[in-house]
């Protein structure tokens, strides 16, 4: 949901900023607990053999479960205003789960611990870059509308190179991903943070919260996969 860019600065109230700090603490912790629920589910799921040959074993099922995901955050993202607090709270929470579940496939391709590895550059790339949008005064506006440019290219290659399987094509995608992920992290957390400058009851607040959860949970994810096909290490290896 695009706004209209709104700054914070320094004549404003107390309350204004004490507003934007407890915005942005829930947003953080919301998007930590749907990271929580998603690894939780994952593991789960890599764990049970009946639920992994039920979803990877029945394309109707794994691509049912695209479908939904993908519903739900074109659901949340455009119905946000029209949902109460406590609908869009279960629906940033079962994406999550819903997540999990589809995501427990990395468990068959890589080992433990290149998972937690990259999860852990994951964590310290993407806290570097929130930090740079929550405390710089540029603007990032022009970065992410090229970034989110860059996504749909990357988006188009990647469904092209479905039917070439191109390696060098792969790389070349997953390293302009990189990039794309690192600029939407800082723009989305500069973003958030105008946003929660912008609200003016506790219902706003917990609304532009998990919208802001949903977004920066998603840069995470996309930025944790594609440093997971560069860097992760096999189960052989």
């Amino acid at each position: 949901m695009e706004t209209r860019p709104f700054y914070y600065n320094p004549g404003y109230s107390q309350v204004s900023a004490d507003v934007q700090n407890r915005v942005i603490n829930q947003v953080f912790v919301w998007m930590a607990l749907g990271l929580a629920l998603t690894a939780g589910t994952a593991f789960a799921t890599a764990s049970s053999e009946a639920m992994m040959q039920l979803v990877f074993g029945n394309p109707i099922v794994f691509f049912g479960l695209i479908i939904a995901e993908f519903g739900l955050v074109v659901g949340v993202s455009a119905a946000i205003n029209r949902l109460s607090l406590a609908a869009a709270t279960g629906l940033f929470f079962l994406y999550s789960a819903l997540n999990g579940v589809t995501l427990a496939s990395i468990f068959m391709v890589y080992s433990l611990g290149s998972i937690g590895g990259v999860f852990l550059v994951t964590a310290g790339t993407f806290g570097a870059m929130s930090l740079y949008g929550l405390t710089t005064k540029r603007d990032l506006t022009k970065i992410g509308s090229l970034a989110f440019m860059a996504l749909i290219g990357i988006i188009i290659a990647g469904v092209v190179n479905m039917f070439l399987h191109s390696s060098v094509l792969s790389l070349i995608v997953s390293l302009i991903g990189l990039v794309v992920f690192i600029g939407l992290t800082a723009y989305d957390t500069q973003k958030i943070k105008e946003m929660a400058a912008m609200t003016n009851d506790g219902e706003s607040e917990g609304k532009v919260a998990v919208l802001g959860a949903l977004s920066l949970y998603l840069d995470f994810i996309n930025l944790f996969l594609i440093l997971l096909r560069l860097f992760g290490g096999g189960k052989d290896e």
